[in-house]
């Protein structure tokens, strides 16, 4: 069974490639290599022994995703990453977001639509629920105004599947990710930013190896016990399981519905200041680090009810934040020692 993974080159697509050739499925790669690197391909080959089928495409470019599924007219599933997705350049650059996230999107589902069935797995966000006024976040919590263009890309994309499903043969899933985190067991594989990283965890452990000079903690007084934000910090291998999990309910014909919706978390918060506490106990590091003034748009806290994607999806993160923080800082060495 072949499955196109659309971005699969980058951070969370490279680790759920492996999950599904670990899973037997015959996995298709497009990327256009605007935040990823073709070396990531051997990576994913050390660890499966199998090398997937990879086509360099923007998927921005009509004729180019048409000519694509005319070549691969097999493929079942579609697990779709391929988005630019930094906070801060979605609001200085908010067309070339739109372009990016929502063409590519409208493009694919053209395709499936022509299919006598088509699975569609959506990789979207937590950003969609804003501040949520309760936590732990229910999917039932009701999607507030976007904070940003890149947040508003994944409530309009969430959109466009949903009309488009219930007019076609397309049944999707909805992912709602919160934060992932770590790399792969083997170190083959794991999170390369571009650049001055916009999460904080590759910038805990640049930090870490000496090549920032000091890590910014934004606001120590939020109403949090320690001051610091709050996130549900998910180790990716997780993460990438629950893609593979909610391609075969999809395959499987098990889902209850035309377009399902799962917040993909631990349902545990953790503070920026028990993140970097987790660091330092793994890596038997201290980590300078100075306070600053909280940044614009930054959320309280955010983490998930996870009991849908458990109960009825039968996934649950096994991972814990020191595993996924010990992963992510072997990662990290492993690169710099290139």
């Amino acid at each position: 069974m072949k499955v196109l993974v659309t971005g699969g080159l980058g951070f969370i697509g490279s680790h759920t490639v492996v999950e599904l050739q670990n899973e037997g499925y015959e996995v298709v790669i497009i990327d256009n290599l605007s935040n990823s690197s073709e070396d990531v391909l051997k990576g994913i080959t050390a660890i499966t022994g199998k090398t997937p089928l990879f086509e360099k495409i923007d998927l921005r470019e009509k004729s180019a995703v048409r000519d694509f599924f005319k070549k691969h007219n097999d493929v079942t599933g579609v697990i779709h990453f391929a988005a630019s997705k930094a906070v801060g350049e979605s609001v200085e650059q908010p067309l070339l977001y739109y372009e990016n996230n929502i063409s590519s999107l409208v493009y694919l589902l053209q395709e499936l639509q022509q299919k006598p069935e088509a699975s569609f797995i959506f990789s979207s966000s937590c950003t969609v629920y804003g501040q949520a006024e309760k936590m732990p976040i229910t999917e039932d919590a009701p999607v507030q105004a976007a904070m940003s263009p890149y947040g508003n890309t994944k409530q309009i994309g969430e959109e466009i599947i949903t009309d488009t499903a219930k007019v076609t043969n397309i049944s999707a899933i909805l992912l709602r990710y919160f934060n992932p985190v770590g790399a792969h067991e083997s170190v083959q594989i794991g999170e390369l930013p571009l650049g001055v990283p916009q999460n904080l965890v590759p910038f805990i452990t640049q930090t870490g190896v000496g090549l920032r000079q000091e890590l910014s903690v934004f606001g120590n007084d939020y109403p949090t016990p320690d001051g610091t934000a709050v996130r549900d910090y998910i180790h990716v291998v997780d993460l990438a399981k629950a893609h593979v999990i909610a391609l075969q309910r999809l395959l499987n014909k098990k889902n209850l519905a035309k377009v399902e919706t799962f917040n993909l978390g631990t349902g545990k918060g953790s503070s920026v200041l028990e993140v970097i506490h987790s660091f330092e106990k793994v890596s038997d590091k201290k980590l300078p680090y100075v306070i600053k003034p909280r940044r614009e748009g930054d959320i309280t806290e955010a983490y998930a009810n996870t009991d849908k994607a458990n109960n009825v999806l039968g996934w649950k993160a096994e991972l814990s934040l020191d595993e996924a923080m010990a992963s992510a800082w072997k990662w990290e060495q492993k690169v710099r020692n290139k």
